[in-house]
């Protein structure tokens, strides 16, 4: 069957269409993504302004269009922390109800670390041990470690290279006296969190996901997206520590010209970077292996999982 999974985050609205049964592969048939940062459109309040309710229903309109368009049986939608975390939620949730139809299923900060674990689980399987799976968001950081499908702890954190940016590094390039502000408050909140996790013992693969640390993975030498899914991909923390001051020193403008790095999201590599690296360094990861699937590859994967097999 053909499905859709519509994932409404805090930078991106991302309609990703595959083909899939119970027991296989998922297989990517259509990407279909707007960048329309939720996170940079809440007000003094926290609430998600009439204009950025608007935004948001032409970008879910055009996306069911691009899902009717590629033959979707079935579309799952699913909004993540700039949505949970609106002071109106419930309100544009209900506007958004009435204009197209969809029924945003809101994941909380848990829920995302477990669909998230799940698919790195699927996807580097039973060998790999126990996991420990590290995803930074526009909004918040997800942390998961287990060896089974479900994962022993799971954390959220506020931590995402979005609202990081836009509440505590305003400079272009950002002053250093800000850095130093963020690296001690990302590192703070980690730390508070490393001991829930490191009581299961020390995890057999650290691995990572999401548009963050790819970029990070790809400037610091990984493999271009063109060569493939299968191609392995790591980021060392020696090369992450060494590109953290050199992001610190860049614009926006110029951390779009480094390779792999898109013009939306440069303004944000550097908060994305400092958490990479206080994650890293606090959990003791020398390196991790970027994964491939994240969580929309997870929903879909639980949505599988309950299906009947044929």
């Amino acid at each position: 069957m053909r499905l859709g999974v519509l994932d409404v985050g805090s930078n991106t609205v991302h309609l990703l269409v595959v083909d899939a049964h119970p027991g296989a592969r998922p297989l990517p048939a259509h990407s279909h993504k707007a960048e329309l940062r939720l996170a940079e459109l809440l007000d003094e309040h926290g609430a998600i302004g009439s204009a950025g309710v608007e935004r948001l229903i032409g970008t879910i309109h055009d996306a069911l269009q691009a899902a009717e368009d590629k033959g979707c049986e079935e579309v799952l939608p699913f909004a993540t922390s700039a949505v949970r975390e609106a002071t109106n939620a419930d309100e544009v949730l209900d506007q958004v109800l009435d204009a197209t139809g969809v029924d945003l299923t809101v994941l909380s900060g848990e829920e995302e670390a477990r669909l998230t674990f799940l698919a790195a689980r699927r996807w580097f399987g039973w060998s790999a041990g126990r996991l420990l799976v590290l995803d930074i968001g526009g909004g918040s950081l997800e942390i998961a470690y287990g060896t089974d499908e479900e994962p022993d702890a799971a954390a959220s954190l506020p931590l995402g290279a979005g609202r990081l940016t836009g509440s505590m590094l305003p400079g272009d390039p950002p002053d250093p006296q800000d850095v130093r502000i963020l690296r001690r408050h990302v590192r703070a909140e980690i730390a508070r969190t490393v001991g829930e996790f490191s009581r299961f013992g020390k995890p057999d693969h650290i691995v990572a996901t999401s548009k963050t640390f790819k970029q990070l993975a790809r400037i610091a030498g990984a493999a271009r997206s063109a060569e493939g899914l299968y191609v392995q991909r790591e980021l060392s923390r020696p090369a992450l520590e060494d590109w953290v001051p050199r992001l610190a020193a860049m614009t926006a403008e110029q951390r779009a010209e480094l390779p792999g790095v898109s013009a939306g999201r440069a303004r944000q590599l550097l908060a994305g970077a400092v958490v990479a690296e206080g994650a890293m360094d606090l959990f003791g990861a020398e390196s991790l292996e970027i994964c491939p699937w994240a969580l929309r590859e997870g929903v879909i994967l639980r949505r599988l999982d309950h299906l009947p097999v044929e």
